[in-house]
């Protein structure tokens, strides 16, 4: 086998015939030998002309090509059952591969199924309506969902991506998503590739159970766990437990502080969602020569501040900005993009890590300390407009810390008031962000730092505030044989598909 590489003009995709006299030159065979050709990669170069660079696999004839094959799912109507606290990535895609090896998996999701959970996210978005059950980050499907659909990671230690990316396009998501770089699906797509998910599961002997809040657990004497729901209203047993709830289930957390169940602090990111005009980003990420048939341009950056790191967070090209709030009274902004990703506006979360050892005013809260310290920025954010409208300020007038006599249109439909975003943020954040944004417009986007971009807050469910810790080969609770905490709800992932991984790993471990 020989990989190589091939480009073409944005629009066009390389012919067998191409890939073939390609490869055979790449092998140093004949024009005619007999090949089998497979794209296995596609990126976008803008630096010059703007091309696709193909990523190409060439096989001799004889040579083994490594096609990956899903198993087959077994019936498990009789099996015996796994309990599945979250219907997110990981709680999904752990009860895929539960399927696999024959055990039943049992779901217990809070929220609604994927179609009726749109309802309470537009309740909240046009009257303020917030249900903690049903929003942005509950309900099945995860908080994933309704936030682009992005399907890249940066970690390719968590275990072989492609298991998570064939699922999906079984389920309905569109084949290219196997070889983009950069692979999205869209929060129009997913929700039907979600319900085509949980389908396969029910109809293999699997369980959900929606509307379904975990709200004890318990490990009897003989090793079962006893999971109550909705205080009481159900319980349900197994012997092994997945807990997969998301990041923002701050109530579990609480349910093991209560208990004396080790949990521990953990840093996470908090900034500002940034909006500017795609048309702007458009122009900056290709040099000015922007097509409307080239796909829309999208940003990420790293940088390090005053020894803390600032980087770009779940951008979404094309996209709107949505309330995510899970309680009344907190305000928490996210971003979306349709899979045509062709709004005005480009957001993504810029945000400032923070660890434990910043914010010592909140060290009493012990391992919940950085919740509080999360949850308490939100009802400030929430406090300053008395609504879900957002306090908003133009970039550079952040940066030079005056305040914004107007703002430019923003996406996000609730509103946007004019507020001193300087002195709302924690001014270990606004510091960080201040010298953060002139340096990325001079060096990394050059272009972004301008004034016609909005900053929103706040962006605070970049990932758990809090780890459960578990035992690094077992995958189990390092004090609860059984119990797997699992996904970005214990702190072990960060985005579709590394949740999904954890639960693949989870799953596989039992």
């Amino acid at each position: 086998m020989k990989e190589f590489e091939l480009t073409c003009k944005l629009g066009l995709e390389p012919s067998e015939a191409d890939m073939k006299a390609a490869a055979a030159k790449a092998l140093g065979l004949s024009p005619k030998a007999d090949l089998h050709c497979r794209i296995v990669r596609r990126s976008i170069d803008a630096r010059n002309d703007v091309i696709y660079r193909y990523r190409i696999q060439a096989f001799k004839p004889g040579e083994e090509e490594n096609i990956y094959v899903i198993p087959d799912y077994k019936d498990v109507s009789s099996a015996e059952p796994v309990i599945i606290v979250g219907a997110g990535p990981a709680g999904m895609f752990a009860a895929l591969r539960l399927l696999m090896r024959g055990l039943k998996p049992v779901i217990l999701e809070r929220g609604k199924d994927v179609h009726k959970r749109k309802f309470d996210m537009a309740l909240l978005s046009k009257e303020g309506v917030v249900n903690p059950d049903s929003n942005n980050c509950f309900g099945e499907g995860g908080a994933g969902t309704f936030s682009d659909g992005k399907l890249y990671t940066r970690s390719s230690k968590r275990g072989d991506i492609r298991e998570v990316l064939y699922q999906f396009v079984r389920f309905g998501a569109k084949p290219e998503i196997l070889i983009d770089a950069h692979p999205h699906i869209g929060s129009d797509k997913l929700p039907d590739i979600v319900e085509n998910i949980r389908e396969c599961i029910i109809e293999h002997g699997g369980e959900y159970h929606f509307e379904s809040r975990v709200t004890d657990i318990e490990k009897k004497g003989d090793g079962t766990f006893k999971v109550t729901v909705n205080d009481g209203a159900e319980v349900y047993e197994a012997r092994k437990v997945i807990l997969a709830t998301g990041h923002s289930a701050r109530d579990i957390y609480e349910l093991f502080d209560r208990k004396g169940w080790e949990i521990q602090a953990k840093g996470f990111a908090l900034g500002v969602r940034v909006e500017h005009p795609q048309s702007l980003i458009n122009k900056i990420q290709y040099h000015g020569k922007y097509q409307p048939t080239m796909p829309t341009a999208e940003y990420a950056f790293v940088t390090q501040v005053l020894g803390r790191g600032v980087f770009s967070f779940c951008m979404c090209p094309g996209g709107i900005l949505v309330p995510a709030a899970t309680a009344p009274g907190e305000l928490v902004l996210n971003g979306m993009s349709n899979s045509a990703r062709n709004s005005k506006w480009a957001n993504a979360g810029v945000v400032v890590s923070v660890e434990p050892e910043d914010m010592p005013e909140y060290a009493a809260h012990g391992p919940l300390a950085l919740l509080h310290f999360q949850r308490d920025i939100e009802k400030k954010m929430f406090e300053y407009t008395g609504s879900l409208k957002a306090p908003g300020q133009r970039m550079q007038d952040f940066c030079r810390q005056i305040a914004s006599r107007d703002l430019p249109r923003s996406s996000y439909h609730p509103g946007v008031v004019p507020a001193p975003l300087h002195e709302l943020l924690p001014q270990h954040v606004a510091q960080r962000l201040k010298y953060a944004f002139p340096e990325v417009g001079n060096n990394k986007v050059k272009g972004y730092y301008t004034n016609d971009a909005l900053l929103l807050g706040v962006e605070s469910r970049t990932s758990s505030p809090v780890r459960i810790p578990r035992d690094p080969e077992t995958l189990e609770h390092v004090q609860i044989a059984g119990l797997y905490p699992c996904g970005e709800g214990a702190g072990y992932a960060g985005g579709i598909v590394s949740s999904a991984l954890d639960g693949i790993n989870c799953a596989a471990k039992i």
